[in-house]
């Protein structure tokens, strides 16, 4: 990047909307970067790189395979450098190319916005919980908050092979400093003390200063690969953080996992009320702590 991200430590905004800034720099430092959008632009911020470059945009409305094909064909040879942005539900439409994609070695990257059960009432056809799952079988995942959107951008641009950037809708604020170091792999502790008695895992950061627990936070920043030197969740267990964290460390005596997810069919409804009735809110997250650790 050109730039350090230009944000200050509380500001609230979307890693969506980081995604869109970061590409219009990266569109500034690198003429070999394209964007392509699956007419979710508005939505995913990809308009700001549309805006300033648009001659490298391409608008392949509602057909999500051929984006993914578009984009292949547009890497080979590595003549350009593809971002692909659409609301990460509807990349399961796209899988099949996704899938030659990864046993073709095509360098492509895919930004798959708005997911989980924070998107207000847009339906639940929108709201992705199976993404993790699905792109678990390709080589990169980043899930990123804050600043660390526009490091996850730079670090797939120049990551072969295909790469899955995970970004949310709602305004959240900034916990890291701009000139934080991410890395593949590599996790962030967000919280700790000398007195820790729990670890919890989520991205998104999930915090537990408010309560007297003293918690180890951890944000993964990608999935895989999962820091393995490292658990709460958002999601079906199949596919989630806690399954992900929970197969890295199989055989590891004297550990515990719990993990609290989205365990039937989603329906409409304003976010904090789902949250509470899947129990993956604040106050179910501090109730599943403190029986952890009666359970220890």
């Amino acid at each position: 990047m050109p730039s350090p991200p230009n944000f200050k430590l509380g500001d609230k905004l979307a890693t969506c909307k980081v995604y869109g800034i970061a590409l219009d720099k990266l569109g500034n430092a690198n003429d070999c970067v394209i964007a392509l959008d699956g007419d979710t632009k508005n939505s995913t911020f990809s308009e700001l790189f549309k805006k300033e470059h648009p001659n490298h945009f391409i608008e392949c409305f509602i057909a999500e395979q051929n984006m993914v094909s578009i984009s292949v064909g547009r890497a080979t040879r590595n003549r350009t450098v593809p971002f692909c942005g659409m609301f990460a539900a509807f990349f399961t439409r796209a899988f099949d190319q996704i899938c030659m994609a990864a046993i073709s070695e095509s360098n492509i990257n895919l930004c798959g916005s708005h997911f989980r059960v924070s998107i207000n009432e847009d339906g639940p056809s929108q709201m992705a919980l199976e993404d993790f799952s699905m792109f678990w079988s390709i080589p990169n995942v980043f899930y990123p908050s804050d600043v660390a959107t526009e490091k996850a951008i730079k670090l797939a641009a120049n990551t072969k092979g295909i790469c899955f950037i995970r970004t949310s809708r709602p305004d959240n604020a900034v916990i890291y400093n701009k000139n934080k170091n991410f890395q593949t792999g590599q996790a962030k502790v967000v919280l700790k003390s000398k007195d820790d008695q729990v670890t919890v895992t989520g991205a998104g950061v999930i915090l537990m200063k408010k309560i007297k627990i003293r918690v180890l936070d951890l944000d993964p920043f990608t999935i895989k690969l999962l820091d393995k030197k490292l658990i709460i969740d958002n999601h079906h267990y199949e596919g989630s953080i806690g399954e992900a964290v929970a197969a890295v460390i199989v055989g590891e005596l004297g550990i515990t996992i719990t993990v609290s997810v989205v365990s039937s069919i989603l329906r409409s409804e304003k976010p904090a009320e789902l949250q509470k009735m899947f129990g993956i809110n604040k106050d179910a997250i501090v109730q599943a702590v403190k029986v952890a650790l009666y359970m220890k």
